[in-house]
């Protein structure tokens, strides 16, 4: 690997895809992944958020794998290419699910650590898998810094205007948001890609070639699972209650971090000052400028890709 002091940069180049997806049984799932880089390279999970997708890893993965590492970034649960893989198992999008089905990646491809790292939902499952495993944790970078939640948080009610900015929650609370977010599920994408990003320009190519993961058809009951759990609107699955009530306790991480958090972030977010306590090891916080919004690696492909490789070197 070359130095981390050496900035990893794209040239100015925009990739346009991905090679050839993979899919492995693992858990629950048949997850559909990338897997870039030299297979013997230190390994890294890029985990994206929502309404998201891996090509928010585009940029980010050739900049990683050219510094030597082996990327992974695979489709959540109910986007693209994954599935589960029982037909009558439960469309479930509690946090503590989708980390587990990151441990289970990581068993499936024989990664006994990796670094983790995220966005939005993505970030959520970052920092929970550095929080309950921490072996498993070579380095945590997660974007808008410690997202672990619990029912009983999201039973608190906030000022207006906080409130205001959580207004998808509460439509995907009835059965009218479920279903209108089923009949306009690209143009609801659309609508918060430009929210959460105000100042990205991304084209219309861009988006559609995101979009497309949302045709999963397990998209909608997963997400509306999402939203609702938080509320304590769904009660999500026994089995995961052991791990629900210690992410309650908002446990603290102590692998190296580094949090991210973009200028211009539209989306609802703590500040870091909120949250810096809750990292007990080599940490530290970096606020990316230049317009910057809420899909921070695939705006800022470099600076992520930099806090990965620094993130390494703790």
């Amino acid at each position: 690997m070359t130095s981390a002091a050496d900035p990893p940069t794209s040239n100015g180049q925009t990739a346009s895809s991905f090679g050839p997806l993979k899919q492995i049984d693992a858990g629950a799932l048949n997850v559909g992944y990338v897997d870039v880089g030299p297979a013997d390279g230190r390994a890294v999970i890029l985990l994206h958020g929502w309404p998201y997708d891996i090509h928010s890893y585009v940029d980010v993965a050739p900049l990683l794998a050219a510094r030597g590492y082996r990327v992974i970034v695979p489709y959540l649960r109910g986007h693209g290419t994954t599935r589960l893989r029982a037909k009558d198992a439960v469309r479930n999008g509690q946090q503590a699910v989708i980390a587990v089905d990151a441990i289970a990646l990581m068993d499936a491809l024989d990664i006994d650590n990796a670094i983790v790292a995220g966005f939005d939902w993505g970030a959520r499952t970052a920092d929970i898998v550095a929080a309950l495993w921490p072996e498993r944790c070579r380095g945590l970078v997660s974007v808008s810094g410690y997202l672990i939640g619990s029912q009983a948080a999201g039973r608190v009610a906030l000022p207006p205007e906080a409130e205001l900015q959580w207004w998808y929650q509460y439509y995907f609370a009835t059965e009218r948001g479920r279903a209108g977010y089923d009949k306009y599920r690209r143009d609801f994408a659309k609508l918060i890609w430009r929210l959460a990003s105000p100042q990205w320009n991304f084209d219309d190519a861009t988006f559609d070639r995101s979009a497309a993961a949302l045709d999963n058809p397990d998209h909608v009951d997963i997400v509306i699972d999402n939203y609702r759990w938080r509320l304590g609107l769904s009660e999500g699955e026994a089995e995961y209650a052991e791990l629900e009530n210690r992410l309650a306790a908002a446990p603290v991480i102590t692998a190296p971090a580094i949090t991210l958090e973009g200028d211009a972030n539209g989306a609802p977010h703590p500040q870091p000052s909120a949250y810096a306590t809750k990292f007990a090891g080599d940490y530290s916080h970096r606020t990316i400028e230049g317009g910057i919004g809420h899909n921070l690696p695939q705006e800022a492909p470099e600076p992520f890709a930099k806090a990965v490789i620094d993130v390494d070197t703790h």
